[in-house]
């Protein structure tokens, strides 16, 4: 979801192993929605408890944070928090989708089609605020800092990684970048591997992309991103038809900003577009926060994961000593290091 300026940006491909050693913003909603959508059964069930408590979410962020403690990576989470107004036609829309996939997935299923259904079922990933709170908890349990925004999580993230607290957010969506992340991070929580729509899969690796470099790379500034992203559609906005990225930047070069493309009366601009282009250049931020990195706490996290969800108790165990194994060696290189 996001904007779409992917033909315009080149990112670096990195291994995570390049990143030890360095904080890691990670939007929450956006990953938790991708382990959602991609551990799953065979026909497009979600991964369940004994009592039918979905626990994909679960399952991911624990493997997956784990994975990144290992590799000396300091992740933190931020989650959203109220949506901008502008973006509840957004929401709707999504909400309508997934209820339309739902019904083709459940037909699907009837006619015995399990490639289909799993296409399908991926596109009803629903996160709610149980999940929520599960993955509060389960942080907790890990010794993850976690932050709730006042509003847009990605622009929260870029605001951390700004002052320095943090090197780099990571998201899959471009929307971060016009929210003024200097480094972003995509495919970090990805296991090698993305589901496409078709049910196919691709290989991925993480890469990342410095804002400078994209904004040196266009020739233009990132306010001018901002309205270039209002011209091709935002998660606030549909933008302008028949505008696409290419062109977005050939009209800012031309003019300037929006208000000069429409001083030329020649394109339709959208009439909110200084809200949406405030959302990105004076959101909702928030200076109440704590970045402190700590010990995983083995019996909470096998109190969540095995005791309530019935997770393998000898797989959690085998995750969890190679964790406290590798921050036992770090601690006594640096006492600080986890700190």
């Amino acid at each position: 979801m996001g904007v779409d300026i992917s033909s315009l940006v080149d990112a670096k491909q990195i291994a995570l192993e390049d990143l030890a050693g360095r904080s890691i913003a990670i939007d929450a909603f956006n990953t938790l929605y991708q382990f959602l959508s991609m551990i799953r059964q065979p026909d497009g069930t979600p991964l369940k408890d004994r009592e039918g408590r979905v626990t994909s979410h679960l399952s991911g962020l624990f493997y997956r944070s784990a994975a990144l403690l290992e590799l000396g990576i300091r992740p933190a989470y931020v989650f959203d928090g109220k949506p901008p107004e502008l973006k509840k036609k957004t929401i709707e829309a999504r909400k309508a989708a997934k209820a339309e996939a739902e019904k083709e997935w459940k037909r699907a299923l009837e006619e015995g089609d399990l490639k289909r259904a799993l296409s399908k079922a991926t596109r009803t990933s629903r996160l709610d605020s149980d999940m929520i709170e599960e993955s509060l908890v389960l942080l907790d349990a890990l010794g993850i800092p976690w932050i709730r925004a006042p509003s847009e999580g990605e622009a929260q993230m870029g605001h951390l990684v700004r002052k320095g607290d943090i090197w780099a957010g990571a998201s899959q969506d471009y929307d971060a970048i016009l929210f003024g992340t200097p480094n972003l991070v995509r495919n970090l929580t990805l296991a090698g591997k993305r589901r496409l729509p078709s049910g196919k899969t691709v290989d991925v690796s993480p890469e990342i992309i410095a804002l400078s470099d994209v904004l040196s790379s266009l020739q233009v500034t990132r306010e001018q991103l901002v309205d270039m992203g209002i011209l091709i559609g935002t998660d606030f906005n549909d933008g302008v038809r028949g505008i696409g990225p290419k062109k977005s930047l050939n009209l800012i070069k031309k003019h300037g900003s929006i208000e000069g493309i429409r001083a030329e009366g020649k394109v339709a601009i959208p009439e909110e577009f200084e809200d949406v282009r405030r959302i990105f250049l004076e959101p909702e931020i928030s200076d109440d926060y704590s970045l402190l990195w700590g010990r995983v706490d083995q019996e909470a996290v096998r109190r969540i994961l095995c005791d309530k969800h019935g997770f393998s108790v000898d797989r959690i165990d085998v995750v969890l000593e190679r964790v406290a194994a590798k921050q036992n060696t770090r601690a006594q290189k640096n006492l600080d290091s986890w700190g």
